[in-house]
């Protein structure tokens, strides 16, 4: 990756941090703290990596992304939105009755989501399915999962990656967007994981640790991941849940909760200093 592609990336991520602040005050609903932790892995995967098609979202062949995580919504509907699955006039109606945009991904209303989430624990089962299926056909695609911390107590994830291990699934790419912070408290407070790398690692994985928040990092990882053969890759991405708003940071607090005028102005002067920097 050249210097200038780096540095465009990074300025839409900062884009993106602004507009996530912007829209969830504006209607005091949504999860600021997961989506602000996975804004370069989103943004790494739809505008570097993946092979999808606004213009044609049901494209044969394509690489599928599941947000597995899926309480982080809202920045998943601002990339789709930016890559043009659909106009941004409609993020304003996040949340909202009727709106194509719900609380959590919606396969059936939204363009571009691959599969229902809020559940947790159900992506990377359904992430392997796709995996085969693809193989089945004869595509050489990737399929995505994104996961969170609290996310991986649960056991089904580690049903499905026993099974995705026995089938080597190597076009099935885990990201683990490793905040150590989930709904009620730190992942050390509620179940603490121990060794994640060494627990994926016993199921049969191969094991990538980078930096959550370094577009160039994410792609060397995902790169590393493509060369794996005969079994799946999980992407360690060590992250800050409400990166990019001092007072959000590894922050309990900002898991579900939209900022009120005086919180909206410190984040919004904050986030737009660092734009402006980034863009001189």
């Amino acid at each position: 990756m050249t210097n200038e592609r780096k540095e465009e990336l990074q300025r839409q991520c900062s884009k993106f941090r602004n507009d996530l602040i912007d829209l969830l005050h504006s209607i005091q609903t949504g999860h600021p703290g997961g989506s602000l932790s996975c804004t370069e892995i989103l943004t790494s995967l739809y505008f570097e990596i993946m092979n999808v098609n606004p213009e044609h979202p049901e494209m044969e062949g394509r690489d599928h992304l599941i947000l597995s995580k899926g309480h982080a919504a809202p920045m998943l509907y601002l990339e789709l939105a930016e890559k043009g699955f659909f106009p941004k006039e409609e993020l304003k109606t996040l949340r909202q009755m009727d709106s194509m945009l719900q609380g959590h991904p919606c396969v059936h209303k939204t363009p571009g989501v691959e599969l229902s989430t809020g559940p947790l624990g159900l992506g990377l089962s359904a992430g392997l399915g796709m995996a085969l299926g693809s193989r089945l056909k004869g595509y050489d695609s990737y399929t995505y999962v994104i996961m969170g911390d609290g996310e991986i107590q649960e056991g089904c994830v580690w049903e499905a990656a026993l099974s995705a291990s026995k089938f080597k699934a190597d076009h099935l790419i885990g990201i683990l967007d490793n905040n150590g912070v989930q709904l009620d408290g730190t992942l050390e407070d509620i179940m603490p994981m121990g060794d994640i790398k060494a627990k994926w690692e016993a199921f049969g994985w191969n094991v990538i640790p980078c930096d959550g928040h370094d577009v160039e990092d994410i792609c060397r990882a995902v790169e590393e991941a493509k060369m794996t053969a005969d079994k799946p890759s999980l992407i360690l991405a060590k992250t800050v849940k409400g990166k990019g708003v001092s007072f959000m940071e590894d922050q309990v607090s900002w898991h579900g909760t939209a900022p009120n005028e005086e919180q909206y102005n410190q984040a919004m002067t904050e986030l737009k200093a660092h734009l402006a920097e980034l863009e001189k």
